[in-house]
């Protein structure tokens, strides 16, 4: 009995903290939009956070065979953003799960701010550009462009 009544504590205790948790993120919107009063354009993830200026960020959410990382911004601008970095994707030979990640040196750059549909008070980059430097994967040209997610 006492086992059934402490895993019951347990249980409504950590569904507590989620409910918590849960309602204080949806609740609020991004704050990363603003320094210093400025509004800025943020970037929105797969997962609907916003960040201005992460240093990694995943393109293939599904299944994470591609992601930007080492990010260095050189500008991030109401109307554009830069860096260079480097897109990790895996090559899936011979099928995904035993393929390797191989690193491709880019410059990333983010254009077309828009309202965000989820927070219309927060503007978000919604096309994101990779030029590859040296190299690039199989398949993919030398400058590719992505519409980013709303």
């Amino acid at each position: 009995m006492r086992g059934s009544v402490m895993g019951t504590a347990v249980t409504l205790a950590a569904g507590a903290l989620l409910t918590a948790a849960m309602t204080t993120a949806s609740a609020s919107p991004p704050t990363a939009a603003a320094q210093h009063g400025t509004p800025r354009p943020v970037l929105v993830d797969c997962t609907w956070h916003t960040d201005v200026r992460p240093t990694d960020f995943i393109l293939a959410c599904g299944d994470g065979n591609s992601r930007l990382m080492g990010l260095h911004w050189k500008q991030w601008s109401p109307d554009r953003a830069t860096a260079t970095g480097v897109n990790m994707v895996n090559d899936c030979k011979p099928y995904c799960a035993a393929g390797h990640f191989h690193g491709y040196p880019v410059t990333v750059r983010l254009e077309d701010p828009k309202p965000w549909k989820k927070h219309p008070g927060v503007r978000h980059y919604t096309l994101m550009s990779l030029t590859y430097q040296q190299g690039r994967p199989d398949g993919f040209q030398q400058v590719m462009t992505y519409p980013l997610w709303d």
